[in-house]
């Protein structure tokens, strides 16, 4: 395994492409011209998951990075924020969401998570959570079922599910 030099380096590399004299291409990108590119890369991904070929896997995930990096760069040539305080508004999340392994409360609890989600961003509670509009259709279903389930609506057959509505 390598050391913090890698990424080090990653970030040198890529202000290096951006700089004059590096890549036009690069150069060039912005936050927009970069999306679908970040949605292809957590394809591959899965793809590479599902393929269960970690040399693959670990190739993509460069990829991701590679993406994130981008994009953190972008934001600071425009003095918005930097890798880092991308990382330290990552850790700070962590440790916020999961009190259950860094305070006093006991157990996960999809429940205390969008309680605590919902406080951070200055919003309503939801009872199944909010769902990103973004998502495309079936990952936008998938989402709001898996949400909806960690509040017990979920069956296997459909005469409890009009018991559920009915109560």
């Amino acid at each position: 395994m390598s050391d913090l030099k890698d990424i080090v380096d990653l970030i040198k590399i890529m202000r290096k492409l951006r700089a004059p004299g590096g890549c036009e291409w690069d150069a060039s990108q912005t936050h927009e011209s970069l999306k679908s590119y970040m949605i292809e890369e957590a394809f591959e991904v899965v793809h590479a998951i599902d393929s269960k070929d970690s040399n693959e896997l670990k190739e993509e995930l460069g990829d991701v990075l590679l993406q994130i990096i981008f994009h953190a760069l972008i934001a600071e040539e425009g003095d918005e924020f930097d890798i880092y305080d991308v990382a330290k508004t990552l850790n700070e999340k962590l440790v916020r969401r999961h009190p259950h392994a860094f305070g006093d409360v006991k157990g996960y609890s999809y429940e205390k998570w969008e309680e605590i989600k919902a406080s951070e961003k200055k919003e309503a509670k939801s009872r199944i959570g909010k769902v990103n509009p973004a998502l495309g259709g079936l990952f936008m279903a998938r989402r709001v079922q898996e949400n909806a389930a960690a509040y017990g609506f979920d069956w296997s057959s459909l005469n409890p599910v009009f018991d559920k509505v009915r109560n």
